[in-house]
Protein backbone atom coordinates (compact mmCIF):
# COMPACT_ATOMS: atom_id res chain seq x y z
CA UNK A 1 0.00 0.00 0.00
CA UNK A 2 1.54 2.95 -1.34
CA UNK A 3 1.32 6.33 0.78
CA UNK A 4 -1.42 8.75 -0.07
CA UNK A 5 -2.40 12.13 1.25
CA UNK A 6 -6.33 11.03 1.41
CA UNK A 7 -7.50 10.06 4.89
CA UNK A 8 -7.65 6.13 5.29
CA UNK A 9 -9.92 3.72 6.56
CA UNK A 10 -9.46 0.55 8.26
CA UNK A 11 -12.36 -1.47 8.18
CA UNK A 12 -13.13 -4.99 10.14
CA UNK A 13 -15.56 -7.29 7.73
CA UNK A 14 -16.08 -5.34 4.88
CA UNK A 15 -16.28 -8.07 2.66
CA UNK A 16 -20.26 -8.47 2.60
CA UNK A 17 -23.21 -6.38 4.20
CA UNK A 18 -23.09 -3.08 6.01
CA UNK A 19 -19.33 -3.20 5.77
CA UNK A 20 -19.43 -3.43 2.48
CA UNK A 21 -21.31 -1.03 1.46
CA UNK A 22 -19.51 1.27 4.08
CA UNK A 23 -16.35 0.71 1.89
CA UNK A 24 -18.06 1.59 -1.48
CA UNK A 25 -19.03 4.89 -0.04
CA UNK A 26 -15.75 5.81 1.66
CA UNK A 27 -13.25 4.59 -1.29
CA UNK A 28 -16.22 6.28 -3.67
CA UNK A 29 -15.67 9.66 -1.78
CA UNK A 30 -12.08 9.94 -2.06
CA UNK A 31 -10.79 7.67 1.12
CA UNK A 32 -8.01 5.30 0.86
CA UNK A 33 -9.88 1.55 2.32
CA UNK A 34 -8.61 -1.14 4.01
CA UNK A 35 -10.24 -3.97 4.34
CA UNK A 36 -9.57 -6.70 7.02
CA UNK A 37 -11.60 -9.86 6.18
CA UNK A 38 -11.28 -14.01 6.25
CA UNK A 39 -12.49 -13.37 2.68
CA UNK A 40 -11.91 -10.04 0.13
CA UNK A 41 -13.72 -6.89 -0.64
CA UNK A 42 -14.63 -7.54 -4.35
CA UNK A 43 -14.27 -3.65 -4.72
CA UNK A 44 -11.68 -2.68 -6.70
CA UNK A 45 -10.41 0.46 -4.58
CA UNK A 46 -10.58 -1.17 -1.67
CA UNK A 47 -7.18 -3.05 -0.30
CA UNK A 48 -7.49 -6.55 1.28
CA UNK A 49 -5.49 -8.12 4.13
CA UNK A 50 -6.73 -11.15 5.03
CA UNK A 51 -7.25 -12.04 9.32
CA UNK A 52 -9.30 -14.10 11.17
CA UNK A 53 -11.07 -11.58 14.42
CA UNK A 54 -10.60 -14.93 16.11
CA UNK A 55 -7.28 -15.98 15.07
CA UNK A 56 -5.10 -14.35 17.93
CA UNK A 57 -3.34 -11.49 17.04
CA UNK A 58 -3.71 -11.74 13.54
CA UNK A 59 -6.23 -8.76 13.46
CA UNK A 60 -4.07 -6.43 15.31
CA UNK A 61 -1.01 -7.52 13.63
CA UNK A 62 -3.07 -6.49 10.49
CA UNK A 63 -4.03 -3.45 11.58
CA UNK A 64 -0.39 -1.97 13.06
CA UNK A 65 0.99 -3.11 9.59
CA UNK A 66 -1.52 -0.50 8.16
CA UNK A 67 -0.81 1.92 11.23
CA UNK A 68 3.16 1.72 10.62
CA UNK A 69 2.70 3.06 6.52
CA UNK A 70 -0.03 5.83 7.25
CA UNK A 71 -1.93 7.63 9.77
CA UNK A 72 -5.07 5.30 10.13
CA UNK A 73 -8.03 8.38 10.14
CA UNK A 74 -10.98 6.05 10.74
CA UNK A 75 -11.43 2.84 12.01
CA UNK A 76 -14.97 0.60 11.65
CA UNK A 77 -15.57 -2.81 12.88
CA UNK A 78 -18.36 -4.59 10.91
CA UNK A 79 -17.39 -8.17 11.70
CA UNK A 80 -19.92 -10.52 13.33
CA UNK A 81 -21.12 -13.95 13.84
CA UNK A 82 -24.54 -15.07 14.61
CA UNK A 83 -25.79 -18.64 16.37
CA UNK A 84 -29.56 -19.92 17.02
CA UNK A 85 -29.31 -22.29 19.92
CA UNK A 86 -30.32 -22.95 23.44
CA UNK A 87 -28.74 -21.67 25.71
CA UNK A 88 -28.84 -25.48 27.93
CA UNK A 89 -27.60 -26.90 24.28
CA UNK A 90 -24.95 -24.13 23.15
CA UNK A 91 -21.31 -25.60 22.89
CA UNK A 92 -18.49 -23.66 24.57
CA UNK A 93 -16.54 -23.74 20.94
CA UNK A 94 -19.22 -21.57 19.24
CA UNK A 95 -20.32 -19.22 21.93
CA UNK A 96 -16.32 -18.55 22.40
CA UNK A 97 -15.99 -18.11 18.89
CA UNK A 98 -18.64 -15.79 18.73
CA UNK A 99 -17.27 -13.58 21.46
CA UNK A 100 -14.01 -13.66 20.18
CA UNK A 101 -15.41 -11.96 16.35
CA UNK A 102 -18.17 -10.04 17.97
CA UNK A 103 -16.48 -8.44 20.98
CA UNK A 104 -12.72 -9.37 21.79
CA UNK A 105 -11.90 -8.60 17.87
CA UNK A 106 -13.46 -4.85 18.55
CA UNK A 107 -11.64 -4.98 21.17
CA UNK A 108 -8.15 -6.14 19.82
CA UNK A 109 -9.20 -3.67 17.12
CA UNK A 110 -9.19 -0.55 19.17
CA UNK A 111 -6.46 -1.37 21.46
CA UNK A 112 -4.29 -1.66 17.96
CA UNK A 113 -5.79 1.63 16.13
CA UNK A 114 -4.80 3.99 18.97
CA UNK A 115 -1.67 4.72 19.38
CA UNK A 116 -1.73 5.92 15.02
CA UNK A 117 -4.55 8.10 16.50
CA UNK A 118 -3.46 9.58 19.37
CA UNK A 119 -1.25 12.06 17.77
CA UNK A 120 -3.96 13.24 15.04
CA UNK A 121 -7.28 12.46 16.27
CA UNK A 122 -9.12 9.92 14.48
CA UNK A 123 -13.57 7.81 14.67
CA UNK A 124 -14.09 4.86 15.67
CA UNK A 125 -17.46 3.29 14.66
CA UNK A 126 -18.32 -0.11 15.99
CA UNK A 127 -21.60 -1.86 14.66
CA UNK A 128 -23.73 -3.07 17.35
CA UNK A 129 -27.31 -4.10 17.59
CA UNK A 130 -30.59 -3.14 18.67
CA UNK A 131 -30.22 -6.76 19.98
CA UNK A 132 -27.89 -5.84 22.24
CA UNK A 133 -30.76 -3.89 23.87
CA UNK A 134 -34.41 -6.41 23.42
CA UNK A 135 -32.65 -10.00 23.47
CA UNK A 136 -33.07 -11.71 20.22
CA UNK A 137 -34.98 -15.29 21.56
CA UNK A 138 -32.35 -18.46 20.96
CA UNK A 139 -30.19 -16.11 19.63
CA UNK A 140 -28.74 -14.95 22.95
CA UNK A 141 -25.32 -15.26 22.94
CA UNK A 142 -25.42 -12.76 19.95
CA UNK A 143 -27.41 -10.09 22.21
CA UNK A 144 -25.11 -10.81 24.82
CA UNK A 145 -22.07 -9.75 22.80
CA UNK A 146 -23.25 -6.79 21.35
CA UNK A 147 -24.40 -5.38 25.10
CA UNK A 148 -20.76 -5.79 25.98
CA UNK A 149 -20.04 -4.17 22.91
CA UNK A 150 -21.81 -0.96 23.96
CA UNK A 151 -20.90 -0.89 26.87
CA UNK A 152 -17.13 -0.96 25.82
CA UNK A 153 -17.89 1.70 23.37
CA UNK A 154 -19.37 3.77 26.05
CA UNK A 155 -16.05 3.01 28.08
CA UNK A 156 -13.88 3.63 25.26
CA UNK A 157 -15.40 7.04 24.23
CA UNK A 158 -14.49 8.67 27.85
CA UNK A 159 -11.24 7.37 27.57
CA UNK A 160 -10.52 8.56 24.49
CA UNK A 161 -12.18 11.49 23.97
CA UNK A 162 -9.33 13.46 25.09
CA UNK A 163 -6.89 12.45 22.80
CA UNK A 164 -9.84 13.97 19.93
CA UNK A 165 -10.42 9.99 19.48
CA UNK A 166 -14.08 10.56 18.54
CA UNK A 167 -15.92 6.55 19.36
CA UNK A 168 -19.24 5.75 18.51
CA UNK A 169 -21.41 2.89 18.57
CA UNK A 170 -23.93 2.23 15.51
CA UNK A 171 -27.16 0.19 16.57
CA UNK A 172 -28.99 -0.81 13.38
CA UNK A 173 -32.26 -2.94 13.63
CA UNK A 174 -32.52 -5.72 11.01
CA UNK A 175 -30.88 -5.08 7.91
CA UNK A 176 -31.41 -7.10 4.89
CA UNK A 177 -27.76 -9.09 4.00
CA UNK A 178 -26.74 -12.21 3.74
CA UNK A 179 -26.03 -12.29 7.34
CA UNK A 180 -29.41 -14.03 7.65
CA UNK A 181 -27.98 -16.95 5.78
CA UNK A 182 -25.02 -17.05 7.50
CA UNK A 183 -25.89 -17.81 10.79
CA UNK A 184 -25.10 -20.91 12.54
CA UNK A 185 -28.50 -22.87 13.51
CA UNK A 186 -28.63 -26.11 15.53
CA UNK A 187 -30.90 -28.93 14.00
CA UNK A 188 -33.61 -30.52 15.75
CA UNK A 189 -31.25 -33.19 17.22
CA UNK A 190 -28.92 -30.59 19.06
CA UNK A 191 -31.90 -28.54 20.23
CA UNK A 192 -34.11 -31.50 21.46
CA UNK A 193 -36.94 -30.19 23.55
CA UNK A 194 -36.95 -26.29 22.37
CA UNK A 195 -36.52 -27.52 18.75
CA UNK A 196 -39.81 -25.97 17.82
CA UNK A 197 -39.47 -22.58 19.21
CA UNK A 198 -36.16 -22.01 17.99
CA UNK A 199 -37.73 -22.98 14.47
CA UNK A 200 -39.59 -20.47 15.18
CA UNK A 201 -37.83 -17.63 16.51
CA UNK A 202 -35.31 -18.36 13.68
CA UNK A 203 -37.82 -17.65 10.89
CA UNK A 204 -39.08 -14.45 13.24
CA UNK A 205 -35.40 -13.01 12.84
CA UNK A 206 -34.93 -13.96 9.20
CA UNK A 207 -38.43 -11.89 8.24
CA UNK A 208 -37.43 -9.13 10.59
CA UNK A 209 -33.81 -8.81 9.12
CA UNK A 210 -34.89 -9.11 5.40
CA UNK A 211 -37.99 -6.76 5.87
CA UNK A 212 -35.58 -4.37 7.51
CA UNK A 213 -33.21 -1.57 6.01
CA UNK A 214 -31.04 -2.11 3.39
CA UNK A 215 -27.26 -2.22 4.32
CA UNK A 216 -26.82 0.80 2.05
CA UNK A 217 -28.91 3.03 4.47
CA UNK A 218 -26.91 1.63 7.23
CA UNK A 219 -23.88 2.73 5.68
CA UNK A 220 -24.92 6.30 4.96
CA UNK A 221 -25.32 6.53 8.32
CA UNK A 222 -22.14 5.55 9.57
CA UNK A 223 -20.21 7.82 6.77
CA UNK A 224 -21.90 10.79 7.92
CA UNK A 225 -20.91 9.98 11.69
CA UNK A 226 -17.32 10.06 9.87
CA UNK A 227 -17.88 13.43 9.56
CA UNK A 228 -19.73 15.06 12.16
CA UNK A 229 -18.26 17.48 14.32
CA UNK A 230 -19.95 16.25 17.35
CA UNK A 231 -21.25 12.65 16.84
CA UNK A 232 -23.18 10.84 19.50
CA UNK A 233 -22.24 8.16 21.41
CA UNK A 234 -24.94 5.87 20.39
CA UNK A 235 -26.33 6.18 17.04
CA UNK A 236 -29.84 3.93 16.16
CA UNK A 237 -30.78 3.63 13.05
CA UNK A 238 -33.88 3.91 12.02
CA UNK A 239 -37.23 5.76 13.45
CA UNK A 240 -38.95 2.45 14.36
CA UNK A 241 -35.09 1.25 15.80
CA UNK A 242 -35.40 4.48 17.88
CA UNK A 243 -38.85 4.50 18.81
CA UNK A 244 -38.75 0.59 19.81
CA UNK A 245 -35.01 1.37 22.34
CA UNK A 246 -37.32 4.36 24.22
CA UNK A 247 -39.98 2.03 24.58
CA UNK A 248 -38.23 -0.71 26.31
CA UNK A 249 -36.82 1.81 28.87
CA UNK A 250 -40.35 3.03 29.56
CA UNK A 251 -42.25 0.32 29.81
CA UNK A 252 -41.43 -2.03 33.14
CA UNK A 253 -39.30 -4.78 31.77
CA UNK A 254 -41.38 -7.39 32.24
CA UNK A 255 -44.19 -6.22 29.58
CA UNK A 256 -41.03 -4.94 27.33
CA UNK A 257 -39.78 -8.87 27.58
CA UNK A 258 -43.66 -10.36 26.90
CA UNK A 259 -44.01 -8.15 23.86
CA UNK A 260 -40.43 -9.13 22.33
CA UNK A 261 -41.11 -12.87 22.97
CA UNK A 262 -44.24 -12.77 21.11
CA UNK A 263 -42.18 -10.75 18.35
CA UNK A 264 -40.05 -14.10 18.06
CA UNK A 265 -43.41 -16.38 18.19
CA UNK A 266 -42.76 -17.79 21.71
Amino acid sequence: MEKSNKKTAVVVGGSSGIGYETCVRLVNRGWDVVNISRTPCKNAKVTNIAADAAAGTALSDAILSVAEKTPVSALIYSAGFSMAAPIEFAKESDYRYLFDVNFFGALQSIQAVIPSMKARGGRIILIGSIGGDLPICFDSFYSASKAALEMLCRSAYSELKGYNIKVTGVLPGGTATNFTFKRKVYGDDENKSYSQSVNKAVAALANIEQSGMQPAEVAEIIYGLLLADKPPVIKICGAKNTAMRLFSRIVPEKITLKINERVYNQ
